[in-house]
């Protein structure tokens, strides 16, 4: 774990955020992601406040935070600028922006025809990846867990964004991308959308609701070893207490896979390290940090 809190700190850019890659450009993604895997591995304090200090610079007037600012209807890394906040008394004003602009945005929805050829409610609201969109699974729980460390868990955002993802859950069990069946056939689950979606609403719906898709992931994800898939698997599993007892042992197998197919980008390697260090239960993912109940 060293090598790659080593590897992760190479991708650190003097204006204090973080890059894909060392020596690559900023990207608020990447640098959102080093706070989070930072903060869960102790990591000296200094350079994660720096980084948190990077993203409110980048952060626009109305709260959202954009992949880049040429282009603010890419407004899906938000929701990670919440989560990369959390705990730092200093960034609680723009924490609480982009919360702001989180509740007051929403993806594009319309009540279903009787001749769909899909199956799930587009009426739901959750968050799409960028502006004027269909809501989608991956954005939608990063909002929901954003929400959540704020206090804002019991919203009425929160509250239907629970609802959309159960109801794009797949009949058999699990996640993808937010489509369930299409012209009557049933979609295929994908592990990281089962894991992050699990994670986002661990404490909020009863155990026996998810079964099916506790018992796929917990099958599917002993012989994955790709890091997206690993790390949320691991995720999601522990967020309702089903944390594998050889977790460790498959993120370090994990990890090896780069001597093979060449370096992780951050992104990748924060998920490892987050996966690593994550405590059991719903707020495993934030390490020692508390999740706020108070909602300011």
């Amino acid at each position: 774990m060293k090598t790659l809190l080593v590897s992760l700190r190479q991708r650190a850019r003097r204006d204090g955020g973080f890059a894909n890659m060392a020596g690559g450009e900023y990207r608020v993604d990447a640098t959102a992601w080093a706070i989070l895997a930072l903060s869960a591995a102790e990591a000296d304090q200094d350079p994660v406040e720096r980084a948190r200090a990077s993203l409110a610079d980048h952060q626009l007037g109305d709260g959202r935070v954009c992949i880049s600012a040429d282009h603010p209807e890419t407004f899906w890394p938000t929701p990670l600028a919440v989560l990369a906040w959390h705990g730092s008394p200093a960034h609680r004003e723009p924490q609480s922006r982009a919360v702001r602009f989180l509740l007051a945005a929403a993806g594009t929805h319309w009540e279903k025809k009787a001749d769909s050829p899909i199956t799930h409610d587009t009426s739901i609201r959750g968050w799409p990846w960028i502006a004027d969109t269909h809501s989608m699974v991956e954005p939608t729980s990063l909002s929901l867990l954003a929400l959540r460390v704020t206090g804002r868990g019991g919203h009425e955002r929160a509250r239907e964004a629970v609802r959309m993802l159960m109801d794009r859950r797949l009949p058999k069990g699990g996640w993808n991308y937010g489509n369930t069946l299409v012209y009557g056939q049933e979609l295929y689950p994908q592990v990281e959308n089962t894991g992050l979606a699990l994670t986002a609403l661990a404490g909020d719906v009863p155990p026996e609701e998810i079964r099916s898709s506790l018992e796929y992931l917990d099958a599917s994800i002993r012989t994955i070893r790709t890091p997206l898939s690993l790390g949320w698997g691991i995720l999601g599993l522990g967020a309702w207490g089903r944390r594998p007892v050889r977790a460790r042992d498959w993120i370090m197998e994990s990890v090896k896979g780069q001597e093979k197919y060449g370096p992780y980008d951050t992104t990748l390697i924060s998920l490892l390290i987050l996966a690593f260090h994550a405590r059991p239960g719903p707020a495993g993912m934030f390490g020692k940090g508390e999740v706020r109940t108070d909602g300011h």
